[in-house]
């Protein structure tokens, strides 16, 4: 293997239920640069960390790290390689010294336990090496996120990594904070470290890294030279799809004037100023990069999760949603983004599944009626066209896109007025996919209307009116159909758009 190649990958694939996460991946990093991992959302880039990193392992294909081949069991396999990970989330131990977390599980020891004055001796002197105000000895307590990210990339040293990759760094720093992690990154490739950064914001691409290579949909695209290229030559390369044969409506759209909603400068967790408004008939998509607070956002609108101020109107009346159960009350429904644990019951049947949020319909005098329930399963099961049309069958034991089915089926016997569809199409198969469409269709025929939050490009193009992207808890941009691009919406989501707020 060439000296100069800190990490290959070669031909490395990874499969789950129904999903190929990645298809023959293939290509290098240099010792002693730093590396930019891109690809939109699902392009397979934490799927090839977690198998670098031996929190799983690759199905078919070979890494080889600094010269050797790499095959972790697990993360600490990954670790004595010399092959370090900054998470997003910082994980430390809030009742332990900054020394302590440093060398949790590799502490020097002496005759008799722990060595503490050579741990702290070492440690310190990787945070001055760092420049942190803090030391060894000190706690937690009072610490930035920033200085705790700090603490993360000493652990890494304290292991003499060689190999460290950082994954969206930034998303939680402060522009001061973020201006010493780079000054840090800068440091670390003077001393040969070589580092993989993942980011959504191209302009820190362009500030850190020497190339930058590119998935897409789980395949290796192309390495670039940072400085041979440019942001919308790097977005087409990141999304460079044929919409046409992902979401397509096959039916005109039927938008009608009225407006069935009206949201008004809405704030909550982590998002704020939220206005917009839905009208009947309409698909309205929310776009956005992971961690955008979409989800946190159709979550407060259906009464999920508290909104602190602002208004919901609903058909021209203020609505005080502040629980599911006044959600539902008011016409809206939400399709969770995570069906396992928020969208169905699992020890639950098809049939009651489906009529979870239509109890009051199937019930007199406060008893439930079986044979309505069934009437129910018989018609919808139908109408989604669920494969299984047992009701007495787990809903747990279908296949995932069986499982969005029933959940759809169980909107669609509440008859809301708004369903909100947070990743709708997530680990489905594609014929799943293309049902789901239709049905999505079929729903705002009748005049009702759906808010579409996806992750994928081509669904918010091929499905929605108009389209809200996010970013960083704000709609940036609101965009009509024919004005829809995978190059737009992702330029608007990454802060590059020359119209970007």
């Amino acid at each position: 293997m060439d000296e100069s190649i800190a990490v290959q990958f070669d031909k490395v694939s990874k499969f789950y239920p129904g999903v190929r996460a990645l298809s023959d991946v293939s290509f290098s990093i240099r010792r002693g640069e730093v590396h930019a991992l891109l690809g939109e959302n699902g392009a397979g880039k934490s799927t090839l960390l977690n198998i670098l990193h031996g929190v799983t392992q690759a199905d078919e294909g070979e890494i080889h790290v600094l010269g050797r081949q790499a095959s972790f069991a697990n993360t600490t396999d990954a670790l004595a390689a010399g092959i370090a990970k900054v998470h997003q989330e910082i994980h430390l131990v809030p009742q332990l010294t900054v020394g302590q977390n440093i060398a949790l599980g590799y502490e020097p020891k002496k005759l008799i336990g722990i060595d503490f004055k050579e741990m702290y001796r070492h440690t310190d002197a990787i945070l001055e090496s760092l420049g942190c105000r803090f030391r060894g000895r000190d706690y937690l307590t009072g610490l930035s996120v920033g200085e705790m990210q700090m603490i993360v990339i000493a652990k890494a040293l304290f292991h003499e990594t060689k190999v460290i990759s950082f994954d969206e760094p930034t998303a939680s720093l402060s522009k001061a904070e973020t201006d010493k992690l780079f000054d840090t990154i800068a440091d670390l490739k003077r001393k040969g470290i070589t580092m993989l950064y993942v980011s959504h914001k191209l302009d820190e691409v362009f500030q850190l890294a020497d190339r930058a290579s590119i998935l897409r949909d789980g395949r290796y695209i192309l390495t670039t030279e940072v400085a041979k290229t440019n942001k919308a030559e790097l977005i087409r390369n990141m999304v460079g799809r044929d919409v046409s044969s992902y979401a397509v409506r096959t039916e005109p759209s039927r938008v009608r004037p009225e407006e069935v909603l009206r949201v008004e400068n809405l704030c909550g967790d982590g998002f704020n100023d939220i206005s917009f408004t839905l009208r009947r008939g309409e698909i309205l998509g929310f776009s956005g990069l992971v961690g955008s607070k979409r989800t946190e956002v159709v979550r407060a609108l259906f009464g999920a999760d508290a909104a602190y101020s602002g208004k919901i109107i609903i058909n021209g009346v203020p609505a005080r949603i502040r629980s599911p159960e006044q959600g539902l009350a008011h016409g809206i429904g939400l399709l969770t983004e995570n069906r396992k644990t928020q969208g169905f019951i699992p020890t639950f049947s098809n049939c009651d599944n489906m009529a979870l949020a239509a109890l009051r319909k199937f019930s007199r005098a406060k008893v439930v009626s079986g044979r309505d329930k069934r009437r129910n399963f018989d018609e919808l099961s139908e109408s989604v066209r669920l494969n299984i049309r047992n009701p007495d069958h787990l809903t747990q034991n279908l296949s995932g896109g069986n499982q969005q089915k029933v959940i759809l089926a169980k909107w669609l016997a509440s008859d809301v007025d708004v369903l909100i569809f947070d990743e709708p199409t997530k680990g489905v198969d594609v014929g799943a996919k293309s049902e789901i469409y239709a049905l999505m269709e079929r729903y705002v025929a009748t005049g009702k209307s759906i808010i579409l939050v996806s992750s994928e490009l081509p669904e918010i193009i091929g499905m929605c009116d108009r389209a809200l992207v996010m970013r960083n808890g704000r709609i940036v941009a609101t965009l009509d159909r024919k004005d829809f691009s995978e190059e737009t919406l992702l330029s608007y989501a990454m802060e590059t758009h020359a119209n970007a707020v």
